[in-house]
């Protein structure tokens, strides 16, 4: 698919991996909207980039708040050719805590913020590309989702989050089988340690450690090294229906 005149929404498009797309998507001259719910962050990005970029404030968890940014999407520049899921939230917390079982409400938050909430803004999305006019091979649009390496090597802590990026693994294929009679693709990103503002939130002795735990390249991934894959995919039509593992060959320790 091309870049240029199609239009993307990137949710968390405000900071880390979603930023780094943003700006990438930008810069080979597509239209991109902002969803987010870091109000002044994303206005901030908007004023910075200029012209076929907006912002929408956005709970991807949210049904109208999703249908909303797909209308600001519809309405500014038309039609609606990509999607990059790359909204989140981690915690974590032991099934079984010194305080006893884990919350409930904690673990609920993280599915429906990663799992529902990507799914939410995918179905919307989906019905939207599936109302364009066909493009090379046919294609009407392709939607990227963010996964993550505790899908597959989730840590001791991490079972919320693991289940929720295991969802979304889970659910690339089936999806990618049902709209490809659309013309639409579906691929997600497994990232492993990446500098996201959570990682630089981490003293720098412990960055470093983590870092040092990638067999190559030794060091934590650059966001920009995320949103170099986001344009491989979108500009590659036989990527369809895989999760990909950016990593840096790491395979995560129990704890």
């Amino acid at each position: 698919m091309k870049f240029a005149g199609n239009t993307f929404i990137v949710t968390g498009g405000a900071s880390g991996l979603g930023e780094a797309s943003v700006r990438a998507l930008h810069a080979a001259q597509a239209n991109v909207v902002i969803a987010d719910l870091n109000v002044e962050r994303g206005h901030a990005l908007v004023a910075e980039l200029g012209e076929h970029v907006t912002f929408q404030k956005t709970n991807v968890a949210d049904e109208a708040d999703a249908q909303t940014t797909i209308d600001t999407a519809l309405q500014n520049f038309g039609a609606i050719h990509g999607l990059v899921n790359a909204a989140g939230i981690g915690t974590a917390a032991r099934v079984v805590g010194k305080n006893g079982p884990q919350a409930l409400a904690d673990f609920s938050r993280v599915i429906q913020v990663n799992l529902l909430g990507s799914f939410n803004m995918l179905r919307l999305a989906a019905a939207a590309m599936c109302k364009n006019a066909p493009q090379t091979d046919g294609e009407r649009g392709v939607i990227i989702n963010t996964a993550s390496i505790a899908a597959y090597d989730g840590q001791i802590g991490q079972a919320a989050y693991a289940a929720s990026k295991g969802g979304i693994v889970a659910m690339t294929l089936p999806i990618a089988r049902e709209l490809a009679g659309q013309g639409i693709r579906v691929v997600t990103i497994a990232p492993g340690l990446f500098l996201t503002p959570m990682m630089l939130g981490l003293p720098e002795d412990v960055q470093q450690s983590l870092g040092a735990s990638v067999p190559f390249p030794t060091r934590l991934g650059k966001p920009e090294e995320f949103a170099k894959l986001v344009l491989s995919i979108v500009d590659n039509p036989m990527l369809n229906g895989e999760t990909i593992r950016l990593d840096g060959a790491l395979r995560m320790a129990a704890r």
